[in-house]
């Protein structure tokens, strides 16, 4: 007799994911959030709540548990998913929801000693993940999902491929590191032919890709450009294959390296990303050239580095400079008078 019985409800989100094509990180993410929402309404089922518990919980997120936008957004985005997608009902239309709201913060710049500094206490990979942060300005993980073929030395270009919104662009490789990737390159050659030589070797590719390209998944050009030390099993097949470097790894080495140079700035990998598009707009570059550097959608994105060429005031100089005032000389005004 059968016993397994149906799936039960977060398997079917899972599987739904997995149909989709979409990444671990927003599997994990959309599990967590309707966990969550669930457990916070006593572990009802979600079809019997409807608009005004999503509600509830979204405003809790933002009154109680004081989230940031764009985390209420994703567990909005969850929840949508699990409605309109997995449990093929409408999705409820939300009214007097609480939002969270988007602060307006500048992005976090270091100065070009800063970043030499910086760089100075990597090394080895460490370094050449962060100075292509820095000298292409990749995301993260877009540096560390670099595989082999997406280096093109002859046209002094990277190719990022399944970028932030699921778009490739194309972005310059600099010049001061085309040796260090040759080396790099070299040692992920290396470690694969090990891995083959062991029984291993077949990296991952979406699946697309793996169907569609069978014999690809152990061709060397598919490899990592940043493989990790060791092998590990795929949380969602359980096959053993070689993933890329963890991006933890690279935060907690950037984390180190900032505290030993000194930066009082709240640094991070993404600050050099912030930092190459600033300089370059510096430099005098064209603010589209940019925006299609970082694969932006809008320009008005990238307008946030522009902050920086209106230095203090918005480049306003003040009437207090070009006075005497600051050189120790009198006033010829009482001290108290306003």
């Amino acid at each position: 007799m059968d016993t397994t019985g149906p799936p039960r409800l977060l398997d079917r989100v899972r599987a739904a994911i997995r149909l989709r094509h979409y990444s671990l990180r927003t599997e994990q993410a959309y599990v967590h959030w309707i966990r969550r929402f669930i457990l916070f309404h006593g572990k009802r089922h979600p079809r019997q709540m409807g608009a005004e518990e999503i509600g509830a919980f979204l405003s809790h997120l933002a009154t109680t548990r004081r989230v940031a936008a764009s985390t209420q957004n994703q567990a909005l985005n969850a929840l949508v998913f699990l409605y309109g997608t997995v449990l093929e009902l409408e999705v409820p239309e939300l009214e007097n929801v609480v939002r969270a709201r988007r602060p307006h913060r500048l992005p976090v710049v270091l100065s070009r000693s800063e970043v030499e500094t910086l760089l100075h206490e990597l090394g080895g990979t460490q370094r050449l993940v962060a100075a292509l942060l820095y000298g292409a300005g990749l995301r993260l993980l877009e540096a560390l999902r670099l595989r082999i073929k997406d280096v093109d030395f002859a046209h002094g270009e990277l190719a990022v491929r399944d970028g932030k919104g699921r778009r490739d662009r194309a972005t310059m490789l600099p010049e001061t590191l085309r040796e260090p990737l040759r080396r790099q390159l070299e040692v992920a050659r290396a470690l694969h032919a090990a891995d083959l030589r062991a029984g291993f070797g077949a990296v991952w590719l979406p699946n697309a890709l793996a169907r569609k390209y069978p014999a690809a998944p152990r061709e060397a050009r598919w490899q990592w450009v940043f493989p990790a030390r060791d092998r590990s099993r795929d949380p969602r097949t359980g096959i053993e294959r070689r993933h890329h470097l963890s991006a933890g790894a690279i935060q907690r080495a950037v984390r180190r390296a900032v505290e030993r140079a000194g930066i009082a700035k709240p640094a991070s990998p993404h600050t050099l990303r912030h930092s190459f598009a600033t300089h370059l707009l510096e430099r005098g570059h064209d603010i589209r050239t940019v925006q299609e550097l970082l694969g932006h959608r809008s320009v008005a994105t990238t307008m946030v580095y522009t902050h920086v060429l209106n230095r203090g005031g918005r480049g306003v100089v003040s009437p207090l400079d070009g006075m005497g005032t600051g050189r120790g000389g009198r006033s010829g005004r009482g001290d108290d008078e306003p």
